[in-house]
Order: C-alpha cells, then sequence, then structure tokens
C-alpha cells in the first residue's frame, strides 16, 4: 500500500460517522422511481459545505456535483445511485424502513452514502487535485431508469466531458471488504416484456364454446424455455424468467385475456436482439395457432454493462494496491443482474466494481442478496468503498496527466 493510499483509507474512517449517518437517513426513508425529493435534499445537506459545484436535472430528482482541482487535467465521473425498491423491509434494523411497502434492498442508500463520503475526502483534496471530478447521483436505477434521462440533459458533462466513468455495487454475498472487477462485459442487459393474450371468454363448462387464453398462455410460457435451451449457445446465455401470470376470475368462468410480465437477460447485444426478436415470434406464432390475438411490448430496457478492458485492468491495480492482493478478486464471469450505469459506460467508457459487504454474523453464501427484504450490510465495508472511490480519481487524473 502506498502512502497516499493509507492516508486516503485513514481520511475515510475519520469521515465515517457522517457517511454512515447519511447511509441510515437514507434507509429509514427510502423513495422510489425519478422523484426523491427528501433523499435529494438530504443530499445537497450533506455536500453543503463542501466546495463543489451543483448541477440539478430538470427531468429527475439527480444531482451532479462538480469538483475542480487547482491543477488543469482529464474529468473523471463516479456515480451512486439513490433509489430504493417497492418492496416491505424485515431486516429488524433500529433504522428499518419508516415508509411501508419500500426499502433499501439493494444497497444504494450504501452507494449515495459512500459517494458523498468520497466528495468530501476528495475536497479535503482540492488544492493539490490534478483535473475535475464529477459526482453522479442518480435516481431511477431500479426503473423507470435514471441514467439516460441525466445523459439526454447533458448534465454528465457540466464538469467537462468524462475521460472515464467508475461504479461501485454492494455485495452483501462476498466477504466484507473486499473489492471485485473484471474486464469485458459485468452485469447483463434487461429487458421486461409484457404480453396480453385475446381469446374468447365463456362458461368454464364449454370450453368449446369459448377460446380460452390460459392454456394458450402456459404453451407461451413451455416454448420459451425450449427456445432458450435450444436456439442459444450456452456459452453466450440467456435468461427467460415468468414473473407474473394473471388470468381470470372465479373457477367457473374462462377469462376473455391472459397477461403476463417476463424478465429477459443476456449478455451480449447480439444475443440480446436475436432474443427479443425469437420471443415476439414464439409469441406471435403461437397466438396465431390458436385464432387469437397477442400484444407484445418491452419496457425497462438496459443493455449489458461492459467494462472498458484497460479501465477495468486499473481498477484491479488500484484496489490491490489500496486494499492488498487478498483484497481484491477477479470475477469468474459476467454478473444475470443488470445496471442502467451500463448507458454511462456505452458513451464514456470505464468500469463497474462491487464491493463486498456482507455481515459480521453470517457466512457470505448464506447472507440474504439483494432485492431480499432481508438484506443487510457491514457498514465497516463502506470506509473502503470510499477510498476506493478517491484512490480510483487520483490515481486516474494522475495517470490521465494534464492532457
Amino acid at each position: 500500500m502506498s502512502k497516499q493510499h493509507a492516508q486516503l483509507l485513514e481520511q475515510a474512517k475519520a469521515s465515517f460517522a457522517g457517511v454512515v449517518a447519511l447511509r441510515r437517513q437514507l434507509h429509514r426513508f427510502p423513495e422510489l422511481g425519478n422523484e426523491l425529493p427528501r433523499t435529494r435534499a438530504a443530499v445537497l445537506d450533506y455536500l453543503s459545505d463542501l466546495d463543489l459545484e451543483l448541477h440539478l436535472s430538470n427531468a429527475t430528482s439527480g444531482i451532479v456535483a462538480v469538483l475542480r482541482g487547482e491543477r488543469p487535467g482529464a474529468t473523471i465521473l463516479l456515480r451512486g445511485d439513490m433509489d430504493a425498491l417497492p418492496i416491505p423491509e424485515a431486516t429488524g434494523l433500529p433504522f428499518a424502513s419508516a415508509i411501508a411497502g419500500r426499502m433499501h434492498a439493494c444497497g444504494h442508500d450504501a452507494h449515495t452514502a459512500m459517494l458523498a463520503g468520497a466528495a468530501r475526502v476528495l475536497n479535503g483534496r482540492r488544492a493539490g487535485l490534478r483535473g475535475t471530478v464529477s459526482f453522479m447521483f442518480q435516481p431511477g436505477e431500479e426503473g423507470p431508469g435514471g441514467a439516460a434521462p441525466m445523459l439526454e440533459e447533458g448534465l454528465l458533462e457540466a464538469g467537462g466531458k468524462p475521460a472515464a466513468a467508475f461504479g461501485l455495487h454492494v455485495a452483501p454475498n462476498k466477504p466484507s471488504g473486499v473489492i471485485y472487477c473484471k474486464a469485458g462485459t459485468i452485469m447483463a442487459s434487461a429487458d421486461t416484456m409484457s404480453v396480453r393474450l385475446f381469446g374468447r371468454g365463456g362458461h368454464a363448462s364449454m370450453p368449446y364454446d369459448a377460446n380460452d387464453p390460459v392454456p394458450v398462455l402456459c404453451e407461451m410460457v413451455q416454448a420459451f424455455q425450449t427456445l432458450v435451451t435450444r436456439r442459444f449457445d450456452p456459452f453466450d446465455p440467456a435468461v427467460v424468467t415468468v414473473g407474473l401470470i394473471r388470468a381470470g376470475t372465479v373457477s367457473n368462468v374462462i377469462a376473455e385475456t391472459a397477461d403476463m410480465e417476463v424478465t429477459v437477460r443476456s449478455f451480449s447485444d447480439g444475443t440480446r436482439h436475436k432474443l427479443v426478436e425469437s420471443l415476439r415470434r414464439v409469441c406471435d406464432g403461437i397466438a396465431a395457432a390458436h385464432d387469437m390475438r397477442v400484444e407484445v411490448s418491452f419496457y425497462d430496457r438496459y443493455p449489458p454493462t461492459v467494462n472498458t478492458p484497460d479501465f477495468a485492468e486499473f481498477v484491479a491495480h488500484t484496489a490491490r494496491a489500496l486494499v492488498g492482493e487478498d483484497g481484491y478478486e477477479e470475477l469468474e464471469r459476467p454478473i444475470p443482474g443488470a445496471e442502467d450505469f451500463s448507458f454511462v459506460l456505452q458513451r464514456y467508457g470505464g468500469a463497474f466494481a462491487f464491493l463486498g459487504t456482507c455481515p459480521e454474523d453470517v457466512q457470505p453464501q448464506e447472507a440474504p442478496q439483494c432485492h431480499s427484504n432481508h438484506m443487510r450490510i457491514d457498514e465497516a465495508a463502506m470506509a473502503t468503498g470510499v477510498a476506493m472511490h478517491a484512490s480510483v480519481v487520483l490515481d486516474f487524473l494522475e495517470a490521465a496527466g494534464p492532457g
């Protein structure tokens, strides 16, 4: 560990109480989607005494805070997401959600707090800082997507066009304090498919006088799985999961319509395009075979999250310098979850990484995962997260030089 990295860890620990307090405040009052007024206010309050330029999104509750160093150089962007999930919390934490049916179950409260903490650490080094840092506080990652609107506004270039972007996500199933990354695709694409099948309603005792959409919808579900296993390369995989089926009202009535919601995941643009077109074709073909009409639509669409190889290698080098060889691990394969940070990486390049946050009282393989209403994190790992953000910035800007 270099002297600078050791100092960053110490500075992160010195600001740790404020980082934990902000995280718990956000956890206590979670907000959903792109409109997060209370969350935005809490972040702005934490940043209020720092020497930052604040740029607010008009389309969302997003914030870009710009820190300009006193020496010329490149711009790097750091991102933290701020929104929660619409699920009831069951952790029993003293700062558990006070809002029924909402919970920070994916660690976005920690992401925001770590990013804010990094802003405070780097603000203290402004006098010697080369270049510019843009801190992106983003809503809507869980839907409907907050990165794309901020990109469309040009907000991410308030501090100059980023030469690279970096994001860090908690991993409650990984040992606390360990950093994980890989070159290339690190997370899947995500598309939600909505299917509505139109049959003809009638009496359940006389299905021949109706046209029951339920068994036809079930035929589609089975066909999806055959499609995935027989038409797609297992080394460039696809996942199709039917998460919701809705039809009918009572047992003795044949419904007129049947609906399903499907999550569609893949790890390359080529497979993603083929999968979407194939699913449409399966739905159209099966509906036509049963003399039915079908409507298929896709929404909440995120591309694969792809790390720039050189920057992923740089992240690995920085992590090893910060936390040692045992504190960094290369991921063997991509993670099937998805991220709208993918849009940022498409535009600017950079890398997305993970920080192990498994609580001390449970083994990683047994820890509730992200999106579980029992999900918890080891808050002590957030000091490493703060220092990692700051280390990536300082190492990158010094390497980039004045150009």
